[in-house]
């Protein structure tokens, strides 16, 4: 599936790669940036389809300000896919109707997050526990959806047990799920090890067998899991066999790794099926420093605009050791006075004139590199 764009029900994508709903940080002013990173001096795109934060369907039925602000979207960011967790089959189908009423392109089921305070409510990776459960609420939600927007549902291998995810995938896709995510890993992992490919193989050859022949087509399935650049990418294609990839860590600090994914699947089909006359298609080149502030200080224009001060500030306090790690290039001075005069930034106009004086070349250090990379890992 090197190089084909994504059809998941009646939505076509226009590549095969989806920002992952990243807890506390894929916000929308985060979605709109990992877009728009796909276009620097590149074309022929990027992310797919991108997803909101995990959101509370009793939070969005009830109208708190928290679960809105999670679910807001616009037309920058199109097509989007909005995740809801929880437990409760009636309340979840509210809360895709919800979805689909306020812009969502996609609706998803959490069945993968393994964080407590979810999992202790019996949502994200709980319901692979209750798998009857599980396609009671992506059966409720399917029944409620308008035909026209898919639903689709992201797992992991299993709580504990990796060999949980092929039979509850099949399930699934018998009461009208899309689409099916896997994160290569159990919940007892949480984020340690490596994603078991091996294991997403498994999910993909059950799913085709079980959908290979139905009219409409196979179920695509779509791998997740330390996929951070375009090698990693392309293992997870081949190795797993899936139809789209996931990415959601690997672009904290690199929201252009989605263009650099596409033009890599793109150079390879070039490669391996192209004629000798056809046009030359090479890698995309690294984003400048200048480029990297422009993106930096284009999320916190948009945090600004989108919710305001407080949280811009608090925000980029927080992740400007992500977003900064890029320009802390190979045998250059440390960049860490530049991290610490942003982290204590008191207002917007702090942290723009940090941004300026890092390009006009201040705000390094004398350390060696190596110091700012292992702080960001």
């Amino acid at each position: 599936m090197v190089g084909k764009p994504l059809q998941i029900g009646s939505v076509r994508l226009a590549t095969n790669l989806l920002l992952a709903p990243i807890a506390r940080y894929c916000d929308l002013a985060f979605r709109v940036v990992c877009r728009e990173a796909s276009t620097l001096d590149w074309d022929r795109g990027g992310v797919g389809l991108a997803c909101t934060d995990l959101l509370s369907p009793a939070g969005l039925l009830r109208g708190t300000q928290h679960s809105l602000d999670l679910a807001r979207t616009n037309d920058l960011d199109k097509p989007i896919g909005m995740q809801l967790y929880g437990a409760v089959p009636e309340v979840m189908a509210q809360g895709a109707v919800w979805a689909a009423e306020h812009g969502a392109t996609v609706v998803d089921i959490n069945m993968g997050c393994p964080v407590d305070k979810v999992t202790k409510k019996d949502g994200g990776s709980k319901l692979m526990c209750d798998m009857e459960k599980a396609v009671r609420i992506a059966a409720a939600c399917r029944r409620a959806l308008p035909k026209h927007v898919p639903l689709t549902c992201k797992m992991r291998l299993g709580w504990s047990c990796p060999d949980d995810a092929p039979a509850l995938a099949c399930r699934l896709v018998d009461v009208g799920v899309e689409a099916i995510t896997v994160h290569g890993r159990t919940t007892d992992q949480r984020f340690k090890g490596t994603a078991d490919r091996a294991k997403i193989r498994q999910v993909v050859e059950a799913v085709r067998a079980k959908t290979g022949r139905w009219p409409s087509g196979p179920i695509p399935v779509i791998g997740n899991g330390d996929v951070t650049d375009p090698t990693s990418c392309l293992a997870m294609l081949r190795e797993t066999g899936c139809d789209g990839v996931m990415i959601g860590r690997g672009a904290l600090s690199h929201p252009w790794v989605f263009r650099d994914c596409w033009a890599a699947q793109l150079v390879e089909g070039m490669d391996l099926g192209a004629g000798a006359d056809a046009p030359e298609l090479q890698m995309p080149p690294e984003p400048t420093d200048e480029q990297i502030i422009a993106l930096i200080r284009r999320y916190f224009a948009l945090m600004l605009d989108y919710r305001g001060e407080h949280y811009a500030m608090h925000m980029i306090r927080s992740r400007i050791s992500w977003m900064a790690r890029p320009l802390q290039r190979p045998g250059t001075a440390s960049i860490k006075p530049f991290k610490e005069v942003v982290r204590l930034a008191a207002d917007p106009v702090a942290v723009e004139a940090a941004l300026a004086e890092f390009l006009a070349g201040g705000l390094r250090g004398v350390g060696h590199e190596a110091e700012d990379l292992a702080e960001a890992t």
